[in-house]
C-alpha cells in the first residue's frame, strides 16, 4: 500500500506546484546567485540563527564531489534565504525557517532497494522518505555521492525542483546503485 501512496503523494505535491505554485519562487533560482564558499554571508543570513545539522563523517568520495555542489549552490531557494549552519562538515547548507537542509555526501539511504519508487525530477532520481511525520527527506541517489535535502512535512517539491539543474551541473549522473 505505502509503495502506491507514496508515489501518488509526491506527485500530486509535484503538480500542485507546477500547477498552482508561485511562478516567482518556482523555477531557476539555481541560477540567480552563486554561494561563496567561505566568502561574505548571503543578504539574510543574519536574519535567521545558525542551525546545527547532524552529518555523517567525510569521506573521501565527498571531498571530490562535493566541493563543486556547494561552491554553486543558489543564495535563495524557492523563496528562502540561506542561512548559517554549525556542522562538522563543510558539506551542509541550508535556507529559510522551517528550514530547508542541504547535506552532500551522505551514507547510502538504507530504504533504496531495487523496487523502490524513484521520482525524477529536472534530471534527479530522488528516493523520498515521508516516514517521519515532520519532515520529509529527498536523497539524489544518481551521483557519485548521495545528496540529501530535508524539508518540513508541509514543504512541496520546489526546493529540489529548483536544486536540480545545480545537481546536473556539478554531480555528473551515475546509474542508481539499488543494491540486491
Amino acid at each position: 500500500m505505502t509503495a502506491v501512496v507514496l508515489p501518488l503523494v509526491v506527485v500530486l505535491l509535484v503538480l500542485t506546484r507546477v500547477l498552482g505554485g508561485d511562478d516567482d519562487t518556482a523555477g531557476n533560482r539555481a541560477d540567480d546567485a552563486v554561494a561563496d564558499v567561505g566568502g561574505t554571508p548571503a543578504p539574510g543570513r543574519a536574519d535567521l540563527p545558525p542551525l546545527p545539522v547532524a552529518v555523517p563523517p567525510v569521506t573521501p568520495e565527498a571531498d571530490a564531489a562535493c566541493p563543486a555542489l556547494m561552491g554553486a549552490l543558489p543564495l535563495e531557494l524557492a523563496g528562502e534565504p540561506s542561512r548559517p549552519v554549525q556542522s562538522a562538515s563543510p558539506y551542509a547548507y541550508a535556507w529559510g525557517e522551517p528550514p530547508v537542509v542541504l547535506v552532500c555526501g551522505v551514507e547510502r539511504p538504507a530504504a533504496l532497494e531495487p523496487t523502490s519508487p524513484l521520482i525524477q525530477i529536472n534530471g534527479v532520481n530522488w528516493l523520498v522518505d515521508t516516514s517521519d511525520p515532520d519532515s520529509i527527506v529527498w536523497t539524489a541517489v544518481d551521483r557519485p555521492v548521495y545528496v540529501q535535502v530535508t524539508v518540513s512535512a508541509d514543504t512541496d517539491s520546489a526546493p529540489v525542483t529548483a536544486l536540480g539543474p545545480v545537481l546536473n551541473d556539478t554531480l555528473p549522473v551515475q546509474p542508481v546503485d539499488a543494491g540486491g
